[in-house]
């Protein structure tokens, strides 16, 4: 089966630039001394037989002159699909706002409080950094903590700005 799928995809490939085709051709089940099972388009060594599938045709859409935005299909919406009515929606999203802006709050204290403590790039070394290296770690450690922060309250910036 593995080999039949993409002969599919192959043919449905190289059909769809050139519009409405039939596409059909022998396929064969071919069995090994092992029982290992492979398809193949031929049937000329011993085990193989040959494999009775449905025609398969494959078409594109009609070309059309009028711009992509009038011919872009509409989401249908099933019948039964729960609606919202106005007054939830707007609670539900004064929710999700109050929720953005307390995290925002939250990522520009943690911002104060790093850019505080990280002492634009020279901070205080603490006990256990007699060796320069681990100092060096410390404070690389947080100037990209310092930089994941900044992106973090950019983006909730654009989410709210929305």
């Amino acid at each position: 089966m593995k080999y039949l799928i993409p002969g599919i995809l192959m043919i449905a490939t190289l059909s769809a630039s050139s519009g409405s085709v039939h596409a059909q051709s022998n396929i064969f089940l071919c069995v090994d001394a092992q029982g290992i099972k492979e398809y193949k388009n031929t049937g000329d060594t011993k085990g193989c037989k040959k494999v009775d599938l449905p025609p398969l045709t494959v078409s594109t859409p009609p070309r059309s002159s009028a711009p992509a935005a009038v011919n872009k299909p509409q989401p249908v919406t099933p019948p039964d699909f729960p609606k919202v009515d106005g007054g939830t929606q707007k609670a539900r999203d004064n929710d999700r706002r109050q929720i953005l802006q307390d995290e925002l709050r939250t990522e520009q204290k943690k911002l104060a409080e790093l850019q505080k403590i990280y002492n634009n790039g020279a901070p205080e070394r603490q006990g256990n950094e007699r060796n320069y290296a681990k100092y060096q770690e410390r404070v690389e450690s947080m100037k990209e903590e310092l930089t994941r922060t900044q992106k973090n309250i950019e983006a909730l910036n654009r989410e709210l700005s929305n």
